[in-house]
């Protein structure tokens, strides 16, 4: 299809997830933007659930729902079905991003720099404890914005950690921890944006850090292009993109990297092919550092989604 100003255009946000509020705020910021964007039909719609209720015109359906339901490709695949085009990745490789343990597992075939792991099934195995040393990281297999994460530095920790991760979902993925510089990456259209520093006042990168303004506390602060050396940046961006590549991800997403402090070796450890659309978010605060407004990033994502053939 061709994307014109008075295409319309249906921003879904919100959705049934743990990052609901933050998708909200993500939605009326990314339909605002294409308006001024010179966009002249824009419905925004609040989802609920895991249903849809479409215009009957709808053109284009921009989604900006975060983590369950618009990450995990279960709405790419309802989408797929009515023949409506839509924004990001499709439903295949959703599913592999979303889903930890997948996305390792295609990370390790594609030969990609990953922390060591191991998985533990809780509802087959309860009480069952993983093959790699404390300090080590727990997490559950298909939940967003570090919900259900723990990193366990003392073996007496390990068992109460695990059960907690385990009510977020049963599979599990274990890491080794990997002690360095929180960094991410955006991907646009296969091309690597400035790499960003993210730098937790305290623990590491969860939801309270993650999003101070839902008053649970934290605070980040965030460093872009991020303080390592070109060399360091170039080899981030490289195995960001080589995972992108093997995910088979569409159109845009970001990608989670750490660069070991003993070593400067990097590690990637997940893909989010819905991230934070806010202005402030990470996505386009790397955009911007590549010159790129924010209207004009969530124009191009458009673009770009309408010429993706999904199968």
């Amino acid at each position: 299809m061709t994307l014109t100003n008075d295409t319309h255009i249906v921003v879904l946000m919100g959705g049934p997830g743990a990052e609901r509020e933050v998708s909200l705020v993500s939605g009326k910021a990314v339909a605002e933007a294409m308006r001024k964007a010179g966009f002249t039909h824009i419905t925004e719609l609040d989802v609920q659930g895991h249903e849809i209720d479409l215009p009957s015109d709808t053109g284009l359906v921009y989604n900006v729902i975060h983590g369950t339901f618009g990450e995990d490709g279960e709405l790419q695949e309802i989408l797929e079905q009515l023949g409506i085009p839509y924004t990001g990745a499709g439903s295949r490789s959703s599913k592999i991003a979303f889903d930890k343990i997948a996305s390792k597992e295609v990370f390790l075939k594609a030969g990609v720099s990953t922390p060591r792991c191991c998985y533990l099934d809780w509802a087959e195995h309860p009480g069952s404890l993983p093959n790699i040393p404390v300090p080590l990281v727990i997490k559950p297999a298909r939940e967003g914005s570090s919900v259900g994460i723990h990193i366990v530095h003392n073996s007496k920790d390990l068992l109460p950690a695990l059960q907690d991760a385990a009510k977020h979902d049963p599979h599990l993925l274990i890491e080794e921890f990997i002690d360095g510089k929180e960094l991410t990456v955006g991907i646009l259209d296969g091309v690597p944006l400035p790499v960003v520093h993210i730098k937790p006042h305290s623990g590491f990168y969860d939801l309270k850090n993650k999003y101070p303004w839902m008053n649970l506390g934290g605070g980040t602060d965030y460093i872009c292009p991020a303080d390592i050396t070109q060399e360091e940046t170039q080899a981030v961006q490289q195995v960001a993109a080589a995972a992108y590549q093997a995910a088979g991800i569409e159109v845009y997403g970001r990608v989670d990297v750490l660069l070991r402090a003993s070593d400067r070796q990097p590690f990637v450890l997940e893909i989010n092919t819905i991230p934070g659309m806010t202005p402030s978010s990470l996505l386009p605060k790397a955009a911007k550092q590549a010159g790129w407004s924010y209207e004009e990033l969530c124009r191009y994502i458009a673009e770009l989604s309408v010429k993706v053939t999904r199968t």
